[in-house]
């Protein structure tokens, strides 16, 4: 009886194993072959110092290794752009704008950059799975965050929502819709410039 128990669990952990390679396998194979993606999310912030959960739309633009767009809309209107190891945030409203330094660290600072980077996802992050999701931990410092829960679809584009789990237990949902890829999309979608008026605050320096 105990050798049959040892063999189940071993089996068991096996087939586990294999599901969680294949669903590793089929992301990065997805993101080996695109060379650029856009489509619209949902994000839901909730703040846990504030108690309050805030939801935003709007679009993104992608273009691997390290260059995004995403453009929020409504009444908290802004463009968050990385072009590699610089980062933009335009907030329309205020007609102000921020721009500093990118690198790992500073994921916490805008999480939604973490889509642009999931193609080296076993290099990045510990994995684990539970079935059509996974766990994602970082392997090294990326800011306040802490893990990743990764919805996946099967058709498609292999994302279907992430959820960003934070030091100070704040929680980012983003819910991601009518993605579209290789559409030969142009590097000056990235410019990191803003409309004559605007302030801009340089914080690089």
């Amino acid at each position: 009886m105990m050798v049959m128990i040892l063999a189940l669990f071993v089996m068991n952990g096996t087939v586990r194993g294999a599901d969680l390679d294949e669903k590793i396998s089929r992301l990065q194979k997805a993101y080996a072959g695109i060379t650029d993606m856009r489509g619209h999310f949902i994000q839901k912030s909730t703040i846990k110092d504030l108690k309050r959960t805030d939801t935003y739309k709007g679009e993104f633009f992608i273009k691997p290794p390290l260059k995004m767009k995403w453009i929020y809309r409504g009444n908290a209107a802004q463009d968050i752009i990385v072009n590699n190891d610089a980062i933009l945030i335009y907030k329309k409203g205020e007609n102000q704008a921020y721009r500093a330094r990118f690198d790992k660290e500073t994921y916490g600072q805008t999480p939604v950059a973490l889509l642009g980077g999931l193609g080296k996802i076993s290099e990045e992050f510990i994995i684990t799975a539970k079935g059509d999701e996974l766990l994602l931990k970082p392997r090294k410092n990326m800011g306040t965050i802490t893990s990743i829960r990764m919805a996946l679809s099967e058709e498609g584009f292999p994302i279907r929502s992430f959820t960003i789990y934070d030091s100070r237990s704040n929680v980012i949902e983003i819910e991601l819709k009518e993605i579209r890829m290789n559409t030969g999309m142009k590097d000056s979608l990235f410019d990191l410039s803003v409309p004559k008026g605007v302030s801009v605050f340089d914080q690089n320096s």
